[in-house]
């Protein structure tokens, strides 16, 4: 365990190895035709050096930010997982299944919460750097648990929960922010940029994960998404585009073992699902009703200035508190979340212990997934980006929490990091 390292033991603060480095400049390869206005990194070597190799070919240096730095585990630093787990048994359970419980002692002798300061020092970043860079795009380089804390706090995402998300090293994670604040997640802990070292697409499995692995994938584009017509629970069939991004995704998830496919009954990701079967001929697809678009009821075949006009307020409503939206003759976001809950939890017992099944379904459904991971609300149901053809990994390891390890990839859609798929309506 690195934690924050200690001056006084500079082999806490070890510089990256040549992998690190490797990583380090493929990251600035993979986001080369982005635009970055700033950039900050932590003060630990490794955090530093990594942001340097990044921005190389940029005329620009990060900033070094405090609040960057690592989670603080003074007790357990130069640590191994094994030693920490034979010495201090009760507090490495609480790390793992109670984390904002955790407790250690300074060296005033007064005792702190790991996690939960770790979460204020997040917080104090996004309060700090935000105002100053309304309209631009930021660049910040730092570690597993201050990444997790940041995109946590930005979500509202409870320090109950911080270790089901994941980082990588050198992951790529994308944060939108509204003019007023509000986060919205577009990407977690892309790696597959980092395959010519790793080899992987996807974040690997813990070596001791002896669970479950599910690969949540939304739809290929239709017409109407392209359009920004509301179409719920119509059945629109994918246009050309979504049949070349399900072909992207049947690429991209090729050599991925998949043992179980699941579907909404929906022609949309019943499709896409089948594009992606072709190269699984063996298994044979579940298909779903319960994981079917939300209704829109009156709203579906509309575009917005039609729903304005015929509902007025309604759809701002839906915009800003969705939670509080009832689509007239359909669903609300409460009756979703309870569908969807039962769904996942029936696909989760029917998963054999070792093996990966995929999901194939719609955004406001995956949305719904997500949200319920984290015990988020419906109010945070625009939390979590889903493009068409996008996939997400989510593992459930034996006697451990879930873990998202990595949302909306699209990297294989397009030749950006960025979700370029259509902005469309469900």
């Amino acid at each position: 365990m690195q934690g924050r390292g200690n001056s006084e033991r500079p082999d806490l603060q070890p510089p990256l190895t040549a992998k690190g480095q490797k990583q380090a400049e493929l990251t600035g390869e993979a986001l080369a035709n982005l635009a970055i206005d700033a950039a900050y990194c932590s003060p630990l070597v490794r955090a530093n050096q990594t942001a340097n190799f990044i921005l190389a070919n940029r005329a620009l240096a990060p900033n070094i930010h405090e609040n960057l730095r690592e989670i603080n585990l003074p007790l357990w630093e130069g640590m191994t997982f094994a030693e920490v787990r034979s010495q201090y048994p009760e507090q490495y359970n609480n790390w793992h299944q109670f984390p904002e419980k955790l407790v250690m002692p300074l060296a005033t002798g007064e005792n702190f919460y790991p996690v939960i300061d770790l979460f204020k020092q997040a917080q104090s970043v996004w309060t700090e750097i935000l105002p100053k860079h309304q309209g631009q795009t930021i660049l910040l380089v730092a570690h597993s648990g201050i990444n997790r804390a940041l995109i946590a706090s930005a979500l509202g995402i409870d320090p109950s929960r911080y270790h089901y998300l994941h980082q990588s090293n050198c992951g790529i994670s994308i944060l939108n922010f509204s003019a007023s604040g509000i986060a919205q997640l577009e990407s977690l802990n892309l790696v597959s940029h980092l395959q010519a070292i790793a080899g992987d697409i996807l974040p690997p499995k813990k070596k001791d994960h002896s669970g479950i692995r599910l690969l949540l994938v939304r739809h290929g584009e239709t017409d109407w998404n392209r359009d920004q017509r509301f179409q719920g629970q119509i059945d629109i069939p994918l246009n050309a585009t979504g049949e070349q991004q399900g072909q992207k995704a049947a690429d991209f998830l090729s050599q991925i073992k998949i043992d179980q496919a699941f579907s909404s009954s929906m022609l949309r990701p019943k499709l896409t699902a089948e594009i992606i079967l072709k190269y699984h001929p063996q298994l044979s697809l579940e298909l779903l009703d319960s994981l079917k678009e939300i209704s829109h009821g009156k709203w579906e075949g509309k575009l917005e200035a039609e729903i304005e006009a015929e509902f007025p307020g309604d759809l701002q409503r839906w915009q800003g508190t969705p939670e509080s939206v009832q689509m007239p003759e359909g669903e609300n976001l409460d009756d979703v979340w309870a569908r969807v809950k039962v769904a996942w939890q029936q696909i989760i017992e029917a998963v054999p212990e070792g093996e990966t099944a995929m999901v194939v379904a719609h955004d406001a459904v995956n949305k719904a997934i997500l949200c319920q991971l984290f015990n988020l609300s419906p109010a945070s149901f625009w939390a979590f980006k889903q493009g068409n053809g996008c996939v997400s990994v989510i593992d459930y390891p034996n006697g451990d929490v879930p873990v998202l390890q990595s949302m909306n990839i699209t990297t294989h859609l397009s030749n950006s990091v960025l979700d370029r798929t259509a902005a469309g309506a469900l």
